[in-house]
């Protein structure tokens, strides 16, 4: 379990994390969503002790990262793919971490199975791909066989196989009543992937809730209709008290989960429906409307946005599975 207490960062005059509060529990997976800029890296880094909060707490179970003897086997955690000494191999940047935190080298071997890299083990980091870079670091996350994992944009990179690979270890993970906290920008795979999100901009707390109800309560669902007997459909729903608004084309929209009701007057009056479509709301559009004025950086869809241009260098806005060979990884290599 992580928990977060009026978790607070500053630098100098920005307020980069804001009196954060919040817990990411274990048995799910917590998405952890935000527009660039708004404080998710380092509430991340804070976690695991490599940013010091202005105020505020933050514990992994019941403790501060640095109380933590031997962390991997803590908390395993991937904020960036690229901090690898590239002039190792896979399997001997594994070993360095295995060795450093109490950890068999034989689980080495185990975690290079799982993410799919047993085949370059010998090959130097440099030479990867962002995907092989990816992979390793989840390796690395893996290797304590923690009871809590953390992952900063796991999927930056993978091929869609890799993508649904692991989206399948994560839910692997939390259905062993383990902690995952994952960040990621690609809200098509959070949709698949999160129970519950934790959502925060410029730094503030937004959302703490489940992605059922994060969805609901930041979204519009309505039904659309088509029917070529419309003035007669639109009578009975009258009579019957449900609004209707008019859609794009012929179509009608019908707030709220109202079809089965539309279906059945519609029936009972012999009304011919050309279409009667349920339409909900996505992740990705329920998190544009909950964080419209925390966007830090706007782009203007190729047109000159008004007002004078920015200083040189400063930020532009920008626009933005299971694996063959995986194996269980969570042994019982403790015992041995």
């Amino acid at each position: 379990m992580i928990e977060l207490s009026g978790l607070t960062k500053r630098y100098g005059e920005k307020v980069a994390v804001n009196d954060l509060t919040f817990t990411v529990r274990p048995g799910i997976i917590t998405g952890f969503l935000g527009p660039n800029g708004a404080g998710k890296s380092t509430t991340m880094r804070m976690v695991l002790g490599l940013d010091r909060p202005t105020a505020g707490d933050v514990r992994i179970d019941g403790r501060h990262y640095h109380e933590l003897k031997d962390p991997l086997t803590y908390i395993g955690a991937l904020l960036d793919a690229k901090a690898v000494h590239g002039g190792r191999s896979a399997y001997h940047h594994l070993l360095c971490l295995a060795q450093a935190n109490g950890i068999p080298a034989r689980r080495v071997h185990e975690v290079l199975d799982t993410v799919g890299l047993t085949a370059v083990a010998k090959k130097k980091a440099k030479g990867f791909s962002l995907g092989m870079g990816q992979r390793l670091g989840i390796a690395g996350a893996l290797l304590g066989d923690p009871r809590i994992l953390m992952f900063d944009e796991p999927v930056n990179g993978l091929d869609p196989e890799g993508i649904h690979w692991i989206r399948n270890l994560m839910k692997t993970l939390a259905a062993q009543g383990r902690t995952v906290f994952v960040s990621s920008h690609l809200m098509s795979e959070m949709a698949l992937t999160a129970d519950h999100l934790v959502v925060i901009g410029q730094g503030r707390l937004l959302a703490d809730t489940s992605m059922a109800r994060f969805i609901a309560e930041n979204s519009r669902s309505y039904v659309r209709v088509r029917t070529p007997q419309r003035e007669r459909l639109l009578d009975v729903l009258a009579t019957a008290g449900i609004a209707v608004a008019p859609g794009g084309g012929e179509a009608l929209e019908v707030d709220g989960d109202k079809a089965e009701a539309i279906g059945e007057l519609a029936a009972r009056h012999q009304i011919t429906l050309h279409e009667l479509s349920p339409q909900r709301a996505s992740l990705e559009e329920a998190f544009m409307q909950l964080t419209a004025e925390s966007v830090e950086y706007h782009a203007h869809d190729g047109q000159p946005a008004a007002g004078p241009l920015p200083p040189q260098g400063q930020a532009q806005g920008q626009a933005q599975g299971q694996g063959q060979g995986q194996r269980p990884w969570g042994s019982d290599w403790r015992k041995g």
